[in-house]
């Protein structure tokens, strides 16, 4: 017999710093929310790269970088994850004529 789960409502996002998922996407969400989530992360991601890449790093430490590449690793990793809900409710959905 095999045993098979619904999907989930709640999806996980990545997480390397828990060994249990403490920050979910919530599947049933209107995709346009979904889009907007993303939407904003990326925005935002993308600005604080580029407010990085306009600086001088000479002017910082390497922890600086360190902290800089990782809070974009992090926000990047958002987007994806939602992304990945909205392509799979997109996929899962039947074909609109």
């Amino acid at each position: 017999m095999t045993d098979q789960h619904p999907p989930r409502r709640f999806t996980p996002m990545s997480q390397t710093a828990t060994d249990y998922p403490v920050l979910l996407i919530d599947s049933d969400a209107p995709l346009n929310e979904l889009h907007a989530c993303a939407s904003e992360r990326l925005n935002a991601a993308l600005a604080y790269l580029h407010l990085m890449a306009c600086s001088n790093v000479s002017d910082y430490a390497e922890h600086d970088i360190n902290t800089v590449a990782n809070t974009a690793r992090i926000m990047v990793q958002d987007v994806a994850d939602v992304f990945t809900v909205i392509e799979k409710r997109g996929l899962d959905s039947p074909a609109v004529q």
